[in-house]
Order: structure tokens, then C-alpha cells, then sequence
């Protein structure tokens, strides 16, 4: 039996975003929030979460636009000169799939964000990555390899209607609450 699960992303990103999936949460749209363990609004966001015991909250992983919670000394094949991981997917997937040395980078950032998860204190409820990297096959089995010790039962699959009105989108908007930040639905 196929459950629909709808997820807020990013949480912890921003307080605006924090907002925002409370909000859709207490609202009963969300059930679900994948959290940003390395954002400036994760504090924030781990506080509206002990608030919220009926959220869900999994690990949102950020490999790509965005910053590492490691020291860029120790993920230097993964990020630029700012310390920063790359904006280009394509190019970051091609990296990550090629050079073994780029995969025990990843492989430790990866198990950096999941302690880091761990010792916020929340139930572990699901995983997946920044911009859908989860998708990618060095990526993918990375986070089943180092996810397993962390307790790990579930990995987001992305379902999304492929036009901006599709059904679930339009279902959400005649039966949601005014103001709630909608997601996409996502299938486990």
C-alpha cells in the first residue's frame, strides 16, 4: 500500500521557511519537514519542533549549493574557494561518481551531517539531499552505508506532478488552508 506524504524542505534554512512549514503543519498539510542541520535557522527550527511532537523531521542532507557543516580543510575536492559545494549538479554528480578521493570527502561530510542530526536528539524519520541529489548512485549508497548505523528506515522518493498545475497541486489549493506553503508530495 502506496502512502502520500507531503514534506516541507529546507527546514531550517530561514525563519521564514521555519514559519512556514509550522504553519502548514499545524494547518494539517505537512507531515513530514527535512531538516538543514548546518543552516542559520536550525536551532530555530529544532525549537518549533519540540513544539510540534506530531512532526516528522528527517535529515535534509546539503552536498551541493550550499555550505558543508565540515571544515572546508577536510572536504577540499568538495567545495571552491569560499568554502562553499557547487551550485552546478551536473558537474558536482560527475565529480562525485569519478574520483574515490571526492567520495571519502562525501562520505564524511555525509556522516558529519547525519551525527550532527543525531545529536540534535530528534527521532531520525527519513533522509534525502539538497536539490534531489539522494538520486545519484554514489550518493544514494553512501547514505545507506553510513545511514544504517544512525538508524536509518527511510529514504524520500520524489514524486512531482510534472506540470506547476498538476493534480496534487491543485488538490492542495482547493483543500488546504489559506497561507500554507504547499511542497510537493512525496511517495515512501
Amino acid at each position: 500500500m502506496k502512502k502520500l506524504i507531503i514534506t516541507g524542505d529546507d527546514f531550517g534554512f530561514s525563519l521564514a521557511v521555519n514559519e512556514a512549514i509550522e504553519e502548514a503543519h499545524r494547518c494539517g498539510v505537512l507531515s513530514t519537514a527535512g531538516l538543514m542541520v548546518g543552516a542559520s535557522g536550525t536551532g530555530d527550527a529544532v525549537d518549533r519542533a519540540g513544539r510540534l511532537p506530531s512532526l516528522r523531521v528527517g535529515l535534509h542532507l546539503v552536498l551541493v549549493n550550499g555550505t558543508p557543516i565540515s571544515r572546508s580543510q577536510a572536504v577540499p575536492d568538495l567545495v571552491d574557494q569560499r568554502g562553499r559545494f557547487s551550485p552546478h549538479l551536473f558537474r558536482a554528480g560527475i565529480n562525485f561518481f569519478f574520483s574515490s578521493g571526492v567520495r571519502q570527502q562525501l562520505e564524511r561530510e555525509i556522516r558529519a551531517q547525519f551525527q550532527a542530526f543525531w545529536g540534535i536528539g530528534l527521532p531520525l524519520d527519513h533522509v534525502n539531499c539538497h536539490n534531489h541529489m539522494h538520486l545519484h548512485p554514489t550518493i544514494g549508497g553512501l547514505i545507506l552505508k553510513v545511514g544504517r548505523e544512525y538508524g536509518l528506515r527511510a529514504v524520500r522518493y520524489p514524486y512531482e506532478p510534472v506540470l506547476p498545475g498538476g493534480p496534487l497541486r491543485r488538490a492542495l489549493a482547493e483543500n488546504g488552508c489559506p497561507g500554507c506553503f504547499y511542497g510537493p508530495g512525496w511517495l515512501f
